[in-house]
């Protein structure tokens, strides 16, 4: 096939042109997103019980799931959260299971459950599918909430309607409803209760078909309509009718209005009531696109609307996406630049640019396989391709050193095209085999970080494979007609650099080679002694651990937490404050800016959410601050919250308020501890002893957990003798609940929304202890009898929520870090070695669970650690067959420990973290690293083949492959090079990976000259190698085939 293929007049280029075709028909389909997406493993149950207490939920609800799911292999993890009003569990499946018939299982157990509470609403179960926020449109404008709520709902079916636009949710407001609230005067006067109105309501309330009529010419449809759709048409409504004719119409004794069924989930951007729509999409969808479309579509709807009314984009997550690949793509050429002037330098013009043209073949083609099994274009795989871009110039460097040392031995232009690409070809193909036994356990890590990571060993086994036929299939024939038309010796520049580099190799690199090997078991030690070193700045501190690089985005928030039942007015009293202190904060950071522009952009607030709290109600509230582009601000995230928290006055009855920045990115969180047990106040206790000792560490604010007190209860309990007056426990509940939580008379459509009708009492009438114990039951014969005569009632207060996981309740301690000031890994190191083994003392029915970061680093971790012994198990497999033996192996995996000193290094040397890029990227250097080893060792053993004794032998390979080494290298480097120097933010989560090869590169390429041939003397020395044959009488061209 090399042959053929460096012989045939079209064939290479043909194949070549195929392979580029193939790339830019895929290219445009592949979708663009921030990061990788990976198939959902969770399940949610959500179970609503309207008006319950949290412990009534976890009774009722949580307990049986639990029992229901008891015994299914393939569930992970199942966590159930019992809150005021609503369970929601969550079900994870364990990995290599199937996620249709896990969803299938969860369904089939949910639908036997007999046994919840009759008033529990009927489960939905459904994947916990990942959406992926594109932008969030503001609209703001002077008018009633229902009016602005309409509008909005019109937007979102004009811009649904353009296309291009998937999914779109408004927020803030509640579900529509018609409230009817009537005083308990009027229920005594006329003797009736909500759940009486309620029912005749009901049936009066009707649009319903009745049949068919057979007319004279035609079949007419029967339907009794007496439906109402407005509290206009609800207050006609009678109620009561006389026998003399007089009646009570509904409006005569209750308030009717069209309102919100919960206020508290409002929204205000910059000070203004307003509805969000934001804008998400699905995993198969492309971000830059639905934005595109998304611009288009509201410039049609800037051209209509109203003078009053304003759009605002916000949370523009798109931007984000756009500026990351743009900055990769801006990197990736300028390391296309810098490899092809390297090339240059060592091959001249013509030559080098058919060496360079391998990289847009390459990556064409591997775009089309991307596409073909799924992949996007993100920051990841870009990552990944950033990294190829060296690595793929190695196969084509060695082969093309090859070919041009074959034609200086006066060989001609086709011949030295085969004869240089035949000899170099098994040693290649045993790199790229031993790239894939790297890379290719990589592709199975565990853990959200690890589907997220695994997609650079994917794109590099992809674009490795293409190279490779490029390589041996494309190249020799182009290098042919190259040589054939040019000889790179003749230019004057290239002859003095050619001058130059042979200095160096045979007076510099040669005479350090002959005393590496001359002192080559001090060399070893050396080397060792170095190593040792190295891992002693992991384990001493000084270089230090993180799970994932943090990475900057352009907003921050801060999470509100009052105590349960707090109203509305108190919640927006500290929303003011903490707004007040974010106008004060763009003022502070004003002057720092660019042309001194405002900091913070917008504001929304958010009311009745805090994603910490995992709570609902008007207690809560997140304020969220739109900032400058973190390519054009001067100020850090960690700056501008600590900042923004000093500037807070906070009045004491604040439980907490958490200033942070949005967590993105596939790494928990970095403070996360769960405590497990069956007790609640022993887990309480045990959580509060946790919080003071983490209060202590530097670096960590906002300490807090998710058990919280609830609402104040009044516990009703039915006295001795209510039965004698016809009154049971369920007749009495049933009416409170119709009068204070509200019961729901029926359900209408109104345009594309639907309306509850619900009735309670005023809400004059059920604000006051006191109206509770004035309250009066209607018996069975109609008496109205005093609530306080058949009931006690009793004060108590439970907790505001409750988690289970895996059956046992739960409470979970997190913080916030300054990563400038502390580290996650020795904190929870710290923590597990001082003070858990105090806390077990303590409380010693509660067990001590790492979460968040920690979990994700063990779960990536442990796969990572099998990858590697999985990789160097096949790298050894490989390089036995290869070589037939068992020892010379060692040899060449003995430069792969080496990778660790140059990386290292190279972190400290930059002021980097260790995180878990850098050891994704540590890991595919053990595949390149063996690449130049492999071929040296093939070298030295064709050295002694010719007749070279083993230490001579050892010193010439090292001399001979030092061009092709120092290529190699130097490519990789240069390719590699702009995103190690790029300041921007964006790329902080870039550099460790590229730090880890660029650094271990460069340790590695000293190490395969001058420690292998070392190694090589001491296997010698023990007589470990083989045996090799030498040549007689056979020519360069017969021994090579």
């Amino acid at each position: 096939m090399i042959r053929y293929f460096a012989n045939h007049p079209t064939a290479a280029n043909l194949m070549m042109l195929i392979l580029l075709v193939m790339g830019i028909i895929a290219l445009p389909e592949m979708k663009r997103e921030t990061f990788p997406e990976f198939t959902a493993r969770s399940v949610q149950i959500t179970t609503a019980y309207p008006g319950a207490s949290a412990e009534e939920i976890e009774e009722g609800i949580c307990r049986k799931l639990e029992d229901a799911f008891d015994g299914m292999n393939n569930i992970d993890e199942l966590r159930c959260e019992a809150r005021e009003g609503i369970a929601i569990a969550v079900a994870d499946m364990r990995e290599g299971e199937d996620a249709k018939s896990f969803l299938d299982d969860l369904k089939s157990a949910v639908d036997e459950i007999d046994s919840f509470p009759e008033l529990v609403e009927t489960p939905t179960v459904s994947e916990l599918n990942r959406t992926d926020q594109v932008v969030s449109i503001a609209i703001t404008g002077p008018m009633q909430p229902n009016h602005l709520k309409a509008y909005c709902e019109g937007v979102k079916q004009r811009l649904l309607s353009h296309g291009g636009i998937p999914q779109i949710e408004i927020n803030g407001f509640s579900d529509h409803q018609i409230s009817i609230e009537i005083p308990t005067a009027t229920l005594r006067q006329y003797g009736l209760s909500a759940a009486s109105i309620a029912n005749t309501i009901r049936n009066q309330n009707i649009d319903t078909p009745i049949g068919t009529l057979m007319g004279d010419e035609q079949e007419l449809l029967l339907r009794f309509s007496e439906q109402r759709r407005t509290p206009e048409e609800y207050a006609e409504l009678r109620v009561i009718a006389g026998n003399s004719g007089a009646e009570l119409r509904l409006g005569d004794i209750a308030t009717i209005t069209d309102t919100f069924a919960d206020d508290n989930n409002q929204i205000a951007f910059n000070g203004n009531r307003a509805c969000l729509l934001s804008i998400t999409k699905s995993r198969s969808q492309d971000t830059l696109t639905v934005y595109d479309a998304v611009e288009r579509a509201l410039e049609k709807e800037r051209a209509t609307k109203p003078a009053t009314v304003e759009f605002h984009l916000t949370q523009d997550m798109s931007s984000v996406v756009r500026e990351r690949l743009s900055l990769l793509v801006s990197n990736g050429i300028q390391g296309l630049v810098l490899v092809a002037a390297t090339l240059w330098l060592f091959f001249g013009a013509r030559f080098s640019f058919w060496v360079a043209m391998g990289l847009p073949v390459s990556f064409l083609a591997a775009f089309f396989f991307m596409q073909a099994f799924g992949l996007s274009i993100n920051m990841i795989s870009m990552v990944a391709l950033l990294v190829a871009l060296g690595l793929l110039m190695d196969d084509a460097i060695v082969l093309a050193e090859n070919i041009a040392a074959h034609r200086a031995r006066g060989k001609s232009p086709l011949q030295a095209a085969i004869d240089g690409t035949k000899q170099v070809a098994p040693g290649v193909f045993s790199s790229f085999l031993t790239s894939i036994s790297v890379f290719g356990p990589l592709a199975f890590l565990s853990g959200q970080m690890g589907a997220v990571l695994k997609v650079i060993p994917m794109v590099l086994i992809i674009t490795l494979a293409v190279s490779l036929i490029e390589a041996f299939l494309i190249l020799p024939s182009h290098l042919n007609h190259s040589l054939s038309h040019h000889d790179p010796s003749e230019s004057p520049m290239r002859r003095r650099f050619e001058r130059w580099l042979a200095h160096v190799r045979e007076d510099w690199v040669g005479a350090l080679v002959d005393r590496a090997i001359a002192w080559r078991y001090f060399t070893l030690g050396l080397v060792v002694a170095l190593f040792l070193i190295t891992i002693g700045l992991t384990s001493s501190g000084i270089l230090k651990f993180q799970g994932f690089p943090s990475i900057e985005g352009d907003q921050i928030e801060a999470r509100i937490l009052l105590p349960q039942g707090t109203p509305l007015d108190k919640t927006e009293a500290v929303v003011n404050e903490i707004e007040r202190a974010a106008l004060a904060l763009n003022d502070s950071f004003r002057e720092q800016q660019p042309q001194q522009v405002d900091i913070v952009e917008n504001s929304i607030v958010r009311y009745g959410l805090n994603s910490d709290a995992n709570e609902s109600g008007p207690h809560l509230a997140t304020v969220s601050l739109d900032l400058l582009s973190t390519e054009t601000r001067n100020g850090s995230i960690p700056k501008l919250l600590n900042r923004w928290r000093e500037l807070s006055q906070l009045p004491p009855e604040v439980i907490n308020v958490s200033f942070k920045e949005p967590t993105r990115g596939p790494a928990g969180k970095p403070i996360e501890i769960r405590l497990q047990g069956n007790d609640l106040d022993q887990l309480k206790g045990a959580s509060l002893e946790l919080q003071t000792w983490l209060a202590a560490y530097r670096g960590l604010s906002d300490v807090s957990d998710d058990m919280r007190p609830g609402k104040p209860e009044l516990r009703l309990r039915l006295k001795p003798g209510a039965l004698n007056l016809g009154l049971d426990a369920n007749t009495i509940a049933t009416q409170l609940r119709a009068a204070y939580f509200g019961i729901t008379a029926t359900e209408i459509q109104v345009g594309i929304e639907s309306y509850e009708v619900d009735i309670s009492l005023s809400e004059q009438d059920r604000n006051q202890i006191s109206d509770l114990s004035r309250f009066t039951i209607i018996s069975a014969t109609g008496i109205a009898v005093p609530l306080e005569s058949v009931v006690t009632i009793e004060q108590d207060r439970g907790y505001a929520r409750i988690q289970h996981v895996d059956g046992q309740r739960s409470v979970t301690v997190q913080a916030n870090l300054d990563t400038r000031l502390n580290n996650s890994t020795e904190i929870l190191s710290h923590t597990k070695k001082v003070f858990l083994p105090q806390l077990s003392q303590q409380f010693p029915q509660v067990e001590v669970v790492f979460q968040g970061e920690s979990k994700e680093n063990a779960k990536t971790g442990d796969s990572v650690l099998r990858a590697v012994v999985v990789g160097i198990l096949g790298i050894f497999v490989i390089l036995s067959f290869q070589f037939k033996s068992y020892r010379e192996p060692l040899l060449v995996m003995a430069i792969i420990p080496m990778a660790v000193i140059g990386s290292f290094w190279g972190h400290l040397l930059m002021g980097l973290t260790l995180s878990m890029p850098s050891i994704i990227g540590l890991v595919s250097l053990s595949g390149i690293a063996v690449n130049d080893s492999i071929l040296l060792v093939t070298f030295i053993k064709e050295n002694i083949r010719q007749g070279m004794a083993p230490l001579e032998a050892a010193a010439q390979a090292s001399r001979a492959r030092f061009r092709a080494v120092l290529l190699t290298s130097a490519t990789t480097i240069a390719g590699l090079l702009p995103i190690l120097t790029e300041t921007s933010m964006q790329a902080q989560i870039l550099i460790p990976l590229v730090a880890s090869i660029a650094f271990g590169l460069v340790a590695t390429t000293l190490m395969v000259l001058f420690l292998v041939p070392s190694l090589y003397g001491i296997l010698h020395d023990l007589n470990w190698t083989r045996e090799v044959e030498p040549l007689e009488g056979k020519s360069d061209s017969e021994a090579n085939r």
